[in-house]
């Protein structure tokens, strides 16, 4: 197995709400990725003590340790069983209710020599590629199938959206969000490497359409994934000014990319 492994934050004066990780089992038999993106608050606060990158580095643990250990249970309940651990950790000090408790997307993915399963909640990426070379997405597109007005303001959003149904959910204080994730298992032989990639990293096909999602993959492949957060860079800066493709967005996001060749 080989994989590569870059997280870079959006800006050298905030820290990094992404949180990235790649376990392995004590048999060499199978193995996980994770990929999590922080939701950053708005200014008006989330009800809670803790950063977004205490909760993610505490989520992030919990679903690698759960990953590898609780192969009887399936990625679902690996996520559900995550929440509730890392709720449990800040509960009595926190108001875990509030719509902006801190929360991330998730990309899970794990196999063993005979079975390879996959979870996608909200808006990161994971793409397979098959034995004949065939890349496939797998996305979870509520958020971007909502209409631009319903997305005006936070507080539109926080109140009619965020974690409802009919708009879209993140991983944050409820363990129930985990059954609304885009899930799926495949023999282990119809994937021959992955992908996991939070949309800092996919602004290169998202944003900037320089390429699809198989071009992507393909210059994470070949070129390295510090390959594709520096091009995300550079067009990042080069649209600064214009704002053609950034629009009101934050000019650098944190960008996350993983590989893994199985």
């Amino acid at each position: 197995m080989r994989t590569d492994l870059v997280s870079e934050p959006g800006a050298a004066t905030r820290p990094n709400e992404d949180f990235a990780g790649v376990g392995l089992t004590a048999s060499g038999q199978g193995g996980c990725v994770i990929v999590l993106d922080g939701v950053t608050p708005p200014s008006g606060g989330t009800g809670c003590l803790h950063s977004v990158p205490w909760y993610t580095a505490r989520l992030g643990g919990a679903l690698l340790e759960l990953s590898v250990s609780g192969r009887d249970l399936t990625l679902s309940e690996v996520l559900a069983q995550a929440i509730t651990r890392t709720a449990e950790g800040h509960a009595d000090a926190c108001d875990l209710s509030h719509p902006r408790t801190p929360q991330a997307t998730v990309v899970l993915a794990r196999w063993s020599a005979a079975v390879f399963e996959y979870l996608v909640l909200s808006d990161s990426a994971l793409l397979l590629q098959g034995p004949d070379g065939t890349v496939t997405p797998v996305l979870d597109d509520r958020l971007d199938l909502l209409p631009r007005s319903a997305l005006a303001t936070d507080a539109l959003v926080d109140a009619t959206l965020r974690n409802k149904e009919g708009g879209f959910f993140t991983a944050a204080a409820d363990p129930s969000v985990a059954a609304r994730a885009v899930t799926g298992t495949l023999p282990r032989r119809e994937v021959r490497a992955l992908a996991a990639l939070t949309d800092g990293a996919t602004r290169w096909t998202e944003t900037f359409h320089e390429g699809d999602w198989t071009a992507l993959f393909d210059l994470v492949a070949k070129c390295g994934a510090r390959s594709l957060i520096e091009r995300v860079r550079e067009l990042e800066t080069a649209d600064q000014e214009e704002r053609t493709f950034l629009g009101p967005a934050k000019t650098h996001d944190d960008a996350t990319a993983t590989y893994v060749e199985l």
